[in-house]
């Protein structure tokens, strides 16, 4: 029971962050006068390194209240091949052939992904979303003016369609703050930081996400990326 609780806050706690979840495709992003917001927010946090990567390896955690979840995800990026491991199970699947069987996993691995590299994820989903850059924008923790990019994904396709997000970054467009918003309503279902910045092999990548509205905090540990 006490695992199916842990679960049940994970799921009304943690929203899948990916849409549509197309395969990456292999995109070098070139220092250039033509960049979009989207590609200088990837390139800021080392996209023009993931041809060169691999494999990746990471632990998700969730702490809210008394709580811990955890599972940890071993991603083959060329052959798309995963596997999840967790305290109870093993499951390893190809993410070009996930039948009824694997949807729920492969959900959790779309969500879980997403957190860790959300600024590629603006390059990969770029053609499922619309987008409006603003500049001069109140953070909604920090209270700090940063740029606000609101990215609106399509109402089909994907484990979550229509939902809203809001990135909050400065001039080096890395990611400070954002906000999730189910089928794009006004109000956040989720406000949180992006903290603990750490590169490995290239990649920048958030470890830590705070909400200033609750005990609860998401993070990474276990990186491993090859």
């Amino acid at each position: 029971m006490k695992k199916l609780i842990i679960l049940s806050i994970l799921i009304s706690s943690v929203f899948t962050g990916c849409k549509t979840d197309k395969k990456e495709p292999k995109i070098s992003v070139a220092e250039d006068k033509e960049l979009t917001v989207l590609e200088k927010i990837a390139n800021a946090n080392g996209f023009d390194n993931w041809n060169d990567v691999q494999s990746i390896k990471f632990t998700f955690n969730v702490d809210r209240d008394t709580e811990h979840f955890e599972r940890t995800w071993l991603w083959n990026t060329k052959s798309n091949d995963v596997t999840m491991m967790t305290r109870q199970d093993t499951i390893s699947y190809n993410r070009k052939s996930v039948d009824s069987t694997m949807v729920a996993t492969d959900g959790g691995f779309v969500n879980d992904k997403f957190w860790l590299l959300a600024p590629y994820q603006l390059v990969w989903d770029q053609k499922s979303f619309t987008y409006k850059h603003t500049e001069g924008v109140e953070a909604p923790i920090s209270k700090t003016t940063m740029h606000k990019l609101t990215t609106v994904y399509d109402n089909d396709g994907g484990y979550t369609p229509g939902d809203a997000y809001d990135y909050y970054f400065g001039d080096d467009f890395i990611i400070k703050e954002w906000v999730y918003r189910k089928e794009n309503q006004s109000e956040p279902n989720m406000t949180t930081s992006w903290e603990d910045y750490k590169k490995l092999k290239g990649l920048n990548i958030g470890m830590m996400h705070k909400r200033p509205d609750a005990d609860f905090s998401l993070y990474f540990t276990g990186v491993e990326v090859k």
